[in-house]
């Protein structure tokens, strides 16, 4: 029986697979800056909020490259998701060499470790915040080969160009795709802050 390609079956596939939290935010923080994009391109909100949330949904299971995310396939098959949209969560995977022939692979692409890492330049900043977070603030972290060491630096880059979106743009629009879903990231919103005022 194929899936029916909803926000609260996408959360309960990634839930049912997913018990830590660091993995659970950045499929959100994935899931928050694919919907942006797709408001952006006039594409399918749900679909593409779909294909974020549940892109490592198999990670915690199968940590590997020579295992992740292609072990996931099959699960994937067999909870009714349909082929086209296993094939979108393969194509984020680099050493698969699956066709980025699609504005959503594209997308994919392109915002899967920048969300993540736009959220940990926001946590060591003073007020935890994206409200005043700007392009220069995260492209200075990228120079710093210390910070979240694991990132990809060029290959963000090189994803962002594919996408043909300039890279500082591409920045303001995972952030602001982010804003809205800052608290459960373990970030303050802007009506956190106000409200925290004298608290």
């Amino acid at each position: 029986m194929t899936m029916e390609i909803t926000r609260e079956n996408g959360w309960k596939l990634l839930t049912e697979y997913v018990n830590g939290d660091t993995l659970i935010r950045h499929c959100l923080s994935v899931e928050a800056s694919m919907r942006e994009y797709a408001r952006i391109f006039g594409e399918d909100e749900e679909l593409w909020g779909f294909v974020g949330l549940i892109h490592d949904f198999d990670f915690e299971i199968h940590p590997t490259l020579d295992q992740h995310p292609q072990a996931g396939a099959p699960i994937l098959r067999e909870h009714g998701v349909p082929e086209d949209i296993v094939t979108m969560v393969l194509s984020h995977a680099d050493h698969l060499d699956e066709p980025r022939d699609t504005q959503l692979k594209k997308t994919l692409a392109a915002v899967d470790e920048l969300s993540s890492f736009v959220v940990a330049v926001a946590l060591v900043r003073p007020a935890k915040s994206l409200d005043d977070l700007a392009p220069k603030s995260v492209r200075k972290k990228m120079k710093d080969k210390a910070f979240a060491r694991a990132v990809d630096r060029g290959g963000m880059l090189h994803a962002a160009g594919e996408l043909g979106v300039d890279f500082d743009e591409h920045i303001m629009n995972v952030i602001a795709g982010l804003r809205p879903v800052a608290p459960e990231l373990g970030l303050h919103s802007s009506a956190t802050l106000i409200q925290g005022v004298g608290a």
